[in-house]
C-alpha cells in the first residue's frame, strides 16, 4: 500500500481538544478502533511504545510527533492527521527532552519493513518550507488531505 493510500479524508481532524498526551491517545485510539483501523490493544501499544521510543520531532519549520504502535495492533494501514487546539507536551525522539506540539501524525503501519521509509518520507516533507507553510495555513480537513495527496504525487513524479 502506498503512502498516498494511507491518507483518508475521514482521518484528519484539525481541531482536537485534549489536555495531555494520554488523553489525546485515548481519544484517537477510540476513534480508530470504532472505524476499524486498530484493535483493542492499540491504546496500550501506542502508550508503551511512546514511553520507550518517543516520536516528537523538532523540524526547522514545525514541531511534529509521529506516534505509532507495534504492527500487531493495526488492522488497516493509516495516517491520522491531528492538530490540537492547544500545545501538548511530548518527548523528543532520540534524547527524550520535553517539547510541545500541536501537529501529530498517528501512523498505522502493518508491515514493519515500511516503517523507516514512512518516517523518512514524513521528515523530508516537513523540511520543505513551502509545504509546511501551506500546511500551517490550512484549516479545512479537505484542504490538508488535498495538500498531502498533491505532495505525494509530486514526489512520485518528480
Amino acid at each position: 500500500m502506498s503512502t498516498k493510500q494511507m491518507f483518508q479524508p475521514e482521518l484528519i481532524d484539525l481541531n482536537v481538544t485534549a489536555q495531555d498526551e494520554d488523553k489525546l491517545f485515548e481519544c484517537i485510539a477510540e476513534r480508530l478502533q470504532l472505524a476499524g483501523y486498530v484493535n483493542n490493544g492499540y491504546l496500550e501499544g501506542i502508550k508503551t511504545r511512546e514511553k520507550g521510543f518517543p516520536t516528537g520531532l523538532i523540524t526547522e519549520y514545525l514541531n511534529i510527533a509521529l506516534p505509532h504502535s507495534d504492527t500487531e495492533y493495526i488492522e488497516k494501514p493509516f495516517i491520522y492527521v491531528v492538530r490540537t487546539t492547544n500545545p501538548i507536551r511530548v518527548k523528543q525522539m532520540g534524547d527524550n527532552q520535553e517539547m510541545e506540539v500541536r501537529d501529530l501524525f498517528f501512523l498505522g503501519i502493518k508491515e514493519p519493513s515500511k516503517q523507516v521509509g514512512l518516517l523518512q518520507e514524513l521528515m523530508v516533507l516537513f523540511q520543505n518550507e513551502a509545504f509546511v507553510s501551506e500546511y500551517k495555513k490550512t484549516t479545512e480537513n479537505e484542504g490538508v488531505f488535498n495538500l498531502f495527496i498533491k505532495q505525494w504525487e509530486e514526489v512520485k513524479n518528480g
